[in-house]
């Protein structure tokens, strides 16, 4: 049986795959036709049915719960990995940010829903491809903008300050760790095939982990000019013991976003459907 698998090409997402699509552990007779996108392509195909089993942002998830349901392994949760809202700006204040303009990678993300929990009143909102948000802030054409992945590490090396940490203010806010992203099966597989998926993720993960710090060719190739350093980076902060499972915490985590996202989005709000792969 082949299954359409969709993830991004960082380096958390390519370590966590890796031992799968690549074959370093027995997939017990399923293949996967991989498909690496960027998390706003992969979050509007979920919102298709497009992908049997795909990565998401967490922040789209009440919109595909009538045809995904959230796998347990594989996902990127934590402590201290939250976006972070940076301008170049150096006299910015945020007391007036109904007046800036605030680029943000992608409206369905958990990166938006996170700051629209700290910045509610915050009106003029771009959406790009998160790639592109620093030099949006760089040109100019925009005041401030919401990094994630690996800006994180590289945004002060490029003359930019950051505002707030919007991961820090959900853990003030919630006492809970951040749901990044999750991986979901779509609900045409049957409960079997998406427990024996779950389990090869882990699997997956558990290989990786038992392999590292070496960080693979399939990592490497796709990370495109990321120093091994920052890749390394990258996988610390993201991957973690919530993507081996996500355990009661995590899901608690990922049932609070719920929450908020219907408290912020009422038309977002869908409890009709299972959340969670049992």
């Amino acid at each position: 049986m082949t299954i359409s698998l969709g993830f991004s090409p960082c380096p958390n997402d390519t370590f966590i795959f890796d031992a799968l699509v690549n074959h370093k552990i027995d997939t017990e007779g399923l293949s996967f036709e991989v498909v690496l996108e960027d998390v706003q392509t992969l979050n509007h195909w979920a919102t298709e049915g497009k992908l049997d089993v795909s990565k998401i942002s967490y922040g789209v998830l009440p919109l595909v719960l009538n045809q995904y349901t959230v796998l347990n392994s594989g996902g990127a949760l934590g402590n201290g990995v939250g976006p972070l809202l940076i301008t170049k700006d150096p006299e910015l204040q945020l007391k007036n940010i109904e007046q800036l303009s605030i680029a943000i990678p992608g409206k369905n993300t958990t990166a938006h829903l996170l700051f629209s929990l700290a910045y509610p009143k915050a009106l003029n909102k771009q959406f790009h491809v998160f790639h592109e948000i620093e030099n949006l802030v760089l040109s100019g054409a925009v005041d401030a903008g919401v990094i994630i992945h690996e800006n994180r590490f590289t945004y002060q090396q490029k003359g930019l300050r950051k505002l707030t940490d919007l991961g820090s203010y959900w853990e003030e806010q919630t006492r809970l760790p951040i749901p990044l992203g999750g991986i979901v099966a779509h609900h045409r597989l049957t409960d079997i095939i998406a427990i024996q998926v779950d389990k090869l993720i882990r699997k997956s993960v558990e290989y990786a982990f038992a392999h590292y710090p070496h960080i693979t060719n399939y990592v490497k190739q796709h990370a495109q000019e990321m120093s091994e350093l920052v890749m390394k980076q990258h996988i610390d902060l993201y991957v973690n013991d919530f993507s081996i499972d996500l355990g009661t915490t995590g899901k608690t985590a990922v049932q609070k976003l719920l929450e908020v996202s219907a408290t912020i989005t009422p038309e977002n709000k869908n409890s009709a459907h299972p959340v969670f792969l049992h």
